[in-house]
């Protein structure tokens, strides 16, 4: 099984909570509470990486990573993108400098 593998699985999953039942789905209780919550979260996730990173801790590390690529998915599937989207421009920046891909963005 490979990495490309699940986080497909999961981006299609998170998907179909779109509409589900806020009292059974974690994710569908995200999804009611609207961009702001989802944003929120993946802030707190994100906070507890760097402080996982700061500790040095290579298992916290891998839950707190985890935790926020999960919320990354969820804020993807709330505006009816996914990890699909994501694979694509990773794969057009894929041999291009970060520096020169940077400079060629309009804001």
């Amino acid at each position: 099984m490979s990495t490309h593998d699940i986080l497909h699985r999961l981006s299609d999953t998170l998907a179909s909570r779109r509409n589900a039942d806020p009292e059974t789905s974690y994710t569908a209780q995200l999804f009611s509470k609207g961009p702001d919550s989802i944003l929120k979260k993946i802030g707190e996730e994100c906070a507890e990486l760097i402080m996982a990173g700061k500790e040095g801790k290579r298992l916290n590390i891998v839950w707190e990573s985890t935790d926020v690529i999960y919320h990354i998915l969820v804020l993807l599937a709330f505006y009816g993108l996914s990890i699909e989207d994501v694979s694509q421009e990773m794969r057009r920046r894929e041999g291009i400098s970060g520096i020169d891909e940077k400079a060629s963005r309009t804001k």
